[in-house]
């Protein structure tokens, strides 16, 4: 589903968690806006923040402070199965290990997603065709993921992502498990769909990943730490991201 203006919103957006009883703070007050058809990506070292707060836009788990506005829905006001049900009608995730179905061949993986989405059978395995077809694997449809190789099993899980037409697209480091020529490969299929007028949320610890992106946003420490567009070598000073 495609939507014109403001597809998310965070504000003061806190996740604390507990290890070995001691208070961990993951998100320490994050605000960002994402709007329709922008390529944005947080970026990052490892342990900053940048997965929980994906997490938490996806309504896979619940802030312990703040607001997450969806396509113009607070997901704070839903229990879990209506973050479900708004999951299935505007977000897609591209996961970094994948996440396939490894007993179901490449075309059954995508229509299941679209059927889950709410389309009917027949729906269902047109779309997955249109995906595959799109996404270079058309010649795969009836292989098993484990005889991919990595940047195609990438694929593969991107066209499950983009099997209910989402808003928004989130990918946690989608090209971490692969080898530079998956990565190169996965990046300009994230630069094709941009194009086409995806809107896209993209974390990555790799500077060269988020370099390809419209915007990037730099993360330490539970906090935004500024952003720039892209062609620009560093971050402006201090700040929340866009308002």
């Amino acid at each position: 589903m495609r939507l014109a203006g403001e597809v998310l919103r965070t504000r003061r957006l806190r996740k604390t968690f507990e290890s070995e009883g001691i208070p961990v703070r993951a998100l320490r007050g994050v605000d960002l806006t994402v709007e329709a058809g922008e390529f944005v990506a947080i970026t990052g070292p490892s342990g900053c923040g940048k997965s929980t707060l994906l997490n938490l836009v996806a309504g896979l788990d619940s802030p312990s402070d703040g607001e997450v506005v969806l396509a113009g829905i607070p997901l704070a006001e839903r229990d879990e199965n209506e973050r479900a049900r708004l999951r299935r009608a505007h977000i897609g995730i591209v996961f970094q290990f994948f996440n396939l179905l490894e007993d179901m061949d490449v075309l059954d993986n995508v229509a299941l997603s679209a059927a889950i989405a709410g389309a009917s059978r027949r729906q269902a395995e047109t779309r997955a065709r249109d995906l595959i077809d799109l996404l270079g694997l058309g010649d795969k449809a009836s292989d098993m993921p484990a005889v991919l190789s990595g940047g195609q099993r990438q694929r593969l899980a991107i066209a499950r992502a983009l099997a209910n037409e989402p808003t928004l697209l989130l990918a946690d480091e989608p090209t971490g498990a692969l080898d530079s020529e998956g990565g190169l490969e996965v990046l300009e299929l994230f630069h094709r769909l941009h194009a086409g007028g995806q809107t896209i949320l993209l974390v990555t610890h790799d500077q060269q990943v988020a370099d390809g992106a419209g915007r990037i946003v730099a993360m330490r420490d539970g906090r935004l730490q500024g952003e720039h567009g892209r062609g620009l070598s560093a971050p402006s000073a201090p700040a929340t991201a866009r308002h």
